[in-house]
């Protein structure tokens, strides 16, 4: 009897987390700090682009926003891509409204983090 409920709570486990990394429409993310130069799967503009467009050549305004899944697409290689926006509705460094980002890798790496 112990051996059954041992292994219904581990399916059960299992289960929860597989649930939790798919990705909704509506659910909130964090962006954090990239580790290196430039963010690898999250989709910003280069630091050239922004300087041409005369915003500041960094992306430390980005850090901390609270951003809002706004659509979630599935590519013939099933990697899982998510466009994201803004949770106070304002652009991204004055320019796109949202992004688009790879989200098992960007989570995996700790460009961004659930909220």
């Amino acid at each position: 009897m112990k051996k059954v409920v041992f292994i219904l709570l581990f399916f059960g486990f299992c289960f929860t987390i597989n649930a939790q990394s798919e990705p909704k429409v509506g659910d909130e993310l964090v962006i954090n700090a990239q580790k290196g130069q430039s963010y690898n799967y999250i989709k910003f503009p280069k630091l050239n682009t922004l300087n041409k467009r005369g915003k500041i050549a960094n992306y430390k305004s980005v850090h901390g926003d609270i951003v809002i899944i706004d659509e979630v697409m599935t590519d013939k290689n099933n990697t899982t891509y998510v466009v994201l926006k803004k949770k106070d509705g304002s652009k991204f460094f004055g320019l796109n409204s949202t992004v688009k980002a790879n989200y098992a890798k960007a989570l995996e790496s700790g460009e961004m983090s659930k909220g």
